[in-house]
């Protein structure tokens, strides 16, 4: 017996084409934001940033933002990571909305479910690669709960350092690394603790074209195998098209960008 799978749009009942669409159930985003507006000032002068920005990021994708310095894609990039707050809308985390809860609650979501990384890198000067990766397990966890368990969060940390390529720089300080060494530092310090999400900010400003581009392979690499979810913000346009899918702020607001790679919609 032969079955036909296929139908015609004018044989289908309004009800039954109700009933498709309603089928049809679009994933949560793992992040958003929602009309969002934020502004600065400087005495009695309003600088408007952000203009009711809606963004969504999908579990799993890879998003540049990206902008001319002063655009505001930092200050969306804060937001989203609970660093600032909107003045107007509101940031959600995977349909819960997260900008409005209590300060204690907002530092344990930027401890468990983001991980951060910055165009100054930022590591301890007086600490080596491996102490600068174990930091976030000190804020974490009080100290004795640090100490009884310090060679499984050292071994953590030597895991994470060797992924990101420096297993051979366990012990050295900052300043006898190179800054895409420092970079990569940064990533595994961000990635000790497994966030969900990760943030980055410029990774590539203080680093040559060829060095950046390496930074760019790892968080794809991170992206692509470990299903990492990475939002980044860059100025830099060759940078930004090696992400999954790219949005551009200009004067504070979203434009669509077509999407470089097959990636989340």
């Amino acid at each position: 017996m032969t079955v036909d799978l296929s139908y015609s749009e004018n044989n289908v009942t309004p009800k039954d084409q109700n009933s498709l669409k309603e089928s049809v159930i679009m994933p949560e985003p793992q992040l958003r934001s929602i009309a969002v507006e934020k502004a600065y000032r400087k005495g009695d002068l309003k600088i408007p940033v952000l203009r009711g920005i809606d963004q969504k990021v999908f579990e799993g994708d890879f998003l540049s933002i990206i902008g001319q310095s002063g655009s505001g894609k930092s200050t969306l990039l804060h937001l989203f990571g609970l660093l600032d707050h909107p003045d107007i809308g509101e940031i959600h985390l995977n349909g819960e909305r997260i900008d409005d809860l209590p300060a204690k609650t907002r530092d344990q979501l930027r401890n468990h479910v983001f991980g951060f990384i910055f165009q100054f890198y930022h590591l301890l000067p007086e600490l080596s690669l491996l102490e600068n990766v174990m930091v976030p397990m000190m804020i974490r966890h009080s100290m004795w709960d640090f100490w009884k368990q310090k060679r499984k969060f050292k071994d953590q940390a030597k895991e994470i350092i060797s992924k990101v390529g420096l297993d051979h720089r366990f012990t050295h300080k900052p300043s006898e690394l190179s800054g895409g060494e420092m970079q990569r530092a940064a990533i595994a310090r961000a990635l000790v603790l497994k966030p969900k999400i990760l943030l980055a900010d410029e990774p590539t400003g203080n680093l040559d074209s060829k060095t950046g581009g390496e930074i760019i392979e790892l968080l794809n690499t991170l992206n692509d195998l470990d299903k990492l979810t990475v939002v980044m913000v860059t100025h830099d346009e060759a940078i930004a098209k090696e992400a999954k899918n790219q949005v551009r702020i200009v004067e504070g607001r979203i434009e669509r960008l077509a999407t470089s790679k097959v990636g989340v919609a």
